[in-house]
C-alpha cells in the first residue's frame, strides 16, 4: 500500500514517535516502552512511518534503531504555507477594514 506524509501526520501517536526520535534514533524498545498500547500497536505505527519515508530502520548489533527522515515533512510544510499566505492576506485586508473604520470614529467623534 502506497502512503503519504500525510497518512503519518494524522495520527497523535505517530507524531509523538516523530517527535521522539527527530533529534536522536532510538531502539524500538525504547519507542513502545513510552506508550500505553501494546508493542504491536506501536509497530504498526513505524511500520506506516517507515511506508512513508519519515523512519528508516537501522539495526546495530541486536538492537534496531528508529531514525527519523524529517525531508519529507517539507512536503506537508509547503502544503502549510500556501494556506498561511492566503490567512495572513485575509487579516491584513482586515486590519486594513478595521483601520479605516477607526479613523471615521475617530473623525465622526471630533465633529461632535
Amino acid at each position: 500500500m502506497r502512503r503519504d506524509v500525510f497518512q503519518a501526520i494524522a495520527d497523535p501517536t505517530r507524531r509523538e514517535i516523530i517527535q521522539m526520535i527527530a533529534t536522536t534514533p532510538l531502539n524500538v524498545n525504547t519507542v513502545t516502552e513510552r506508550f500505553d498500547v501494546s508493542r504491536t500497536a506501536v509497530y504498526k505505527h513505524i511500520k506506516i512511518l517507515t511506508e512513508c519515508g519519515l523512519i528508516v530502520m537501522r539495526q546495530k548489533g541486536r538492537e534496531r534503531f528508529c531514525e527519523a527522515k524529517l525531508e519529507k515533512l517539507q512536503a506537508v510544510s509547503d502544503w502549510v504555507e500556501q494556506y498561511k499566505k492566503m490567512w495572513n492576506a485575509r487579516f491584513d485586508l482586515l486590519d486594513n477594514v478595521l483601520e479605516d473604520l477607526q479613523t471615521k470614529n475617530k473623525k465622526h467623534g471630533n465633529k461632535k
